[in-house]
Parts: C-alpha cells; sequence; structure tokens
C-alpha cells in the first residue's frame, strides 16, 4: 500500500506524465463510445456472418491503404517536433508540407487500387462476389482521410489533443447514433456500412481542418510555401519514411490484417467469433491507445535535448501506469470475459471466449510496454524495429498458412499473441538498453 501511494505521489508532481494522461484522456471518451456502442449493436443487429463481413471489408480497405501509408504521424512526430523544438520553424513548415503531400498522393492511389482490387476481394476474401460494392463504398474513407496521419501526428506535436479528443467524440457519437438508428429500425449492412464511413469521413475532414489552421498559427500563414529542398539530409529524412512505411506494412501483414487472413482461409462466420474476441481486448488497449500519440511528441522532444535521466524515469512511470491498468483489466476479463460476451453479443459469440484469453497474453504485454518502436524512432533506430518485425512477422505470416487451416481461428489468436509478445520484448530490450548506454556515457543519441 505504501508502495502504490508513493508512486501516486511521484505522479501527481510529475507535470510531463500528468500531461501525458490529460491528453490521452481527451482521446478515451470517443474510443470508448465507439466501443461499447458501435461493436455491440453491429454484432446484435448483423449477427456473427453480418459481423465478421463488416470487419474483413473495414480491414481489407484501411490494410490497402497502409500498405501504400508512408506512417506521415511518426514522421511529423520525429522531424516537425525537432525543428520546432530547435526554433527551426521553415524546416518545420517543409517537413510538414512534404508529409501532407506525400500522403495525399498514396490516399489517391491506395483507392485506386481498392476498387480494382475489391472484385477479387469480394470473391476469395468475402467469399460474397456482390460485396464488391460494400468495399469499394466503404473505401471512399480512404479519400476523405487524405492527411489524417499527418494532420494527427502535427495536432499532437503542437499539443493540441483536447481538439483531437472532440473531433474523435463526435464522429464516434455521430456513427453511433447511425448505428442505434440501423438497429432500431432492423437496417441492413448498408446502412451500417453507411455509418461507418460518416464516422471515418467526418474524423478525416475535420482533422485536415483543423491541422491546416493552427499550421498557419504555429508556423505563420505562408507555410504552405517553404520550400521542401530546404530540408537538411533528405536522403535520412525519406529513408525514415520509407523505413515506417516498410515497417507498417509488415505490421499490418502479421498483426493488423487478422480479419481478413481468417476470412480467406476459413469463413466471415470464424472471422466474426474473432472480431468479437479483439472487441473485448480494446478493453485493454482503450485508455494506453491514445498514449502512444501522446508520448511520442516527449520522447522526441526528451532525445532531442539530450535528457536521458528524465526520459529513463518518464518510461518507468509510464511502464507502470500501462502495467496497472493492463493487469487489472486482464483480471477482470478472465473472470467475466464470458459473462460479459455473451450477455452484450449474444450467446452465438460464446466461441469468442477462448480467443479473448488466449489474446490477453500478447496485448497484455504489448501494452505494458506501448513505447517500444516510438521510443526507437525517437533514437533514430527505425530499421531495428523494421527487422524485427519482418523476422518475426514472416515466421508468423508462414505458421498462419499451415496452422490456421488446421486449428482454425484459435491459432490464428495463438501466433498474433506470441508475435506481440517477442517483438515487442525485443524492441522494449534493445530501446532502454539504448537510453541507458546514453545516460551512462552523457553521450547524444544516434
Amino acid at each position: 500500500m505504501n508502495f502504490v501511494k508513493s508512486i501516486l505521489s511521484e505522479w501527481m508532481h510529475d507535470n510531463l506524465v500528468r500531461k501525458i494522461i490529460r491528453n490521452s484522456g481527451y482521446l478515451f471518451i470517443g474510443n470508448t463510445l465507439s466501443m461499447v456502442v458501435q461493436s455491440v449493436l453491429t454484432a446484435r443487429l448483423l449477427g456473427i456472418l453480418g459481423f465478421g463481413i463488416i470487419g474483413t471489408i473495414i480491414s481489407f480497405a484501411s490494410n490497402i491503404n497502409r500498405l501504400l501509408s508512408f506512417r506521415m504521424g511518426e514522421l511529423v512526430g520525429k522531424y516537425v517536433a525537432q525543428y520546432l523544438a530547435e526554433g527551426r520553424k521553415e524546416l518545420a513548415s517543409a517537413a510538414l508540407k512534404a508529409a501532407a503531400l506525400t500522403e495525399t498522393l498514396t490516399s489517391l492511389a491506395a483507392y485506386l487500387l481498392l476498387v480494382l482490387s475489391a472484385p477479387l476481394a469480394a470473391r476469395y476474401i468475402v467469399k460474397d462476389a456482390s460485396a464488391a460494392a460494400l468495399i469499394i463504398v466503404y473505401g471512399l474513407a480512404l479519400l476523405a482521410n487524405f492527411v489524417t496521419e499527418t494532420s494527427t501526428g502535427f495536432l499532437q506535436v503542437s499539443g493540441h489533443f483536447r481538439s483531437q479528443g472532440v473531433i474523435n467524440f463526435v464522429q464516434s457519437m455521430v456513427t453511433a447514433l447511425v448505428i442505434v438508428y440501423a438497429f432500431l429500425v432492423k437496417g441492413d449492412i448498408w446502412l451500417v456500412m453507411g455509418a461507418y464511413l460518416l464516422g471515418k469521413s467526418i474524423n478525416g475532414l475535420a482533422l485536415a481542418g483543423l491541422a491546416f489552421y493552427w499550421a498557419r498559427r504555429v508556423m505563420g500563414a505562408d507555410w504552405l510555401r517553404a520550400p521542401i529542398k530546404t530540408l537538411p539530409e533528405r536522403r535520412q529524412f525519406w529513408g525514415f519514411a520509407v523505413s515506417t512505411n516498410l515497417s507498417g506494412t509488415i505490421t499490418m501483414l502479421t498483426r493488423d490484417n487478422e480479419e481478413v487472413w481468417i476470412s480467406f482461409l476459413l469463413s466471415p462466420l470464424q472471422t466474426g467469433y474473432y472480431k468479437a474476441a479483439k472487441a473485448l481486448i480494446n478493453l485493454v488497449m482503450l485508455p494506453i491507445t491514445p498514449f502512444i500519440g501522446a508520448t511520442y511528441p516527449e520522447l522526441t522532444r526528451a532525445v532531442a535535448e539530450k535528457a536521458w535521466p528524465r526520459l529513463h524515469g518518464f518510461l518507468r512511470r509510464l511502464t507502470i501506469i500501462a502495467g496497472l491498468w493492463t493487469g487489472a483489466v486482464t483480471l477482470g476479463l478472465l473472470v467475466l470475459g464470458r459473462w460479459l460476451i455473451t450477455t452484450f453479443y449474444g450467446t452465438d459469440f460464446a466461441p469468442s471466449f477462448p480467443a479473448l484469453i488466449i489474446l490477453l497474453v500478447g496485448f497484455g504485454l504489448a501494452n505494458t510496454f506501448y513505447w517500444n518502436r516510438n521510443l526507437l524512432l525517437s533514437l533514430n533506430l527505425p530499421n531495428y524495429p523494421l527487422k524485427v518485425i519482418s523476422i518475426v512477422g514472416v515466421l508468423k505470416i508462414l505458421l498462419t498458412f499451415l496452422l490456421v487451416p488446421l486449428f482454425g481461428y484459435l491459432a490464428e489468436a495463438v501466433l498474433l499473441s506470441a508475435f506481440q509478445a517477442i517483438s515487442v520484448a525485443l524492441l522494449a530490450r534493445r530501446g532502454l538498453g539504448e537510453v541507458r548506454s546514453q545516460e551512462r556515457q552523457g553521450e547524444p543519441s544516434p
């Protein structure tokens, strides 16, 4: 008890930790509403098969975007934050402009690829040729989110978490209200998909408008005129973008593509079971997910200032916070998970419970050390996560094709949990080792 009181007292006097918790709180409300209302009512309305189809389509469209995405939020969090901290607004403007233009082009390319691949995806993944139209329509969300990664990264760097929270809340509320309406009138899958598309569009367009507004305020009205060629070390800049793209693509194929793999190898029905388990896992992730974006700019600033002892202590405190929450929710789901699934989703979803228990292992570790990859990016070590995720990810994909057709969606849960545990442990170990080394030597990061 004294240990807990000591930790709480330390947090209360740590302005940086308090700032992270406050900023994350702004993003938490919308995420909670999204999980509780949207997921449960969609499952109740469409049943297991419809729930699986919705999940597969959303996952497929999102992953087409991730395939071409350069994860501009991370690039903005690294370079724009660094240049602003150094007082070099022209370079910050050039970096933000380069990120926005690149993301716009990749969003257009992603939608074109989605349209071209929709018939094949409908036939072989969703296993319903008529789903091609659903895929193409939902894919319009890619166009509405043409600079979402860039916008989110800049709003985080400039400290506008409350505005992001408001936008997230509004889009979640709109989506939830349309889904409630669909539930009451017993609407079809088109109405539900329209709700998700509307929410995604509101989110993307609002974030873009807000980011461009604050960019003018922070960097001046002429920030869009900043020449990209003025960026120093352009090879390193674009190398960072390519590295995060490759890392994101591998992560997409291994961690964020589960619904697509299960639907392709098995059926949308088993995808429905798996998606319900993943939805409850969000209870573990909900408060921590906003921490990722809120923490990244602070990590970058600490590294830029070579404040190694402060960074080390910061990571320790955040790990304890995440670990305490993760442990508490994990214990709750072990006891109440089956009841939550059958009560809210329905008795037909009871087979989701074993997958939930399996996923708790990997996601629990990833949640506790959620800062693992962003720390390495802040330390200018983007290639190490790429190597780790590539090696572990390729092994996971090979085992997916071998084991999932034989043992079903539970095999995919085991593989994902193992992938999370192994990759996170390796990345966190390397990042902490680098911080300790720099702290001992008092030298700048590589």
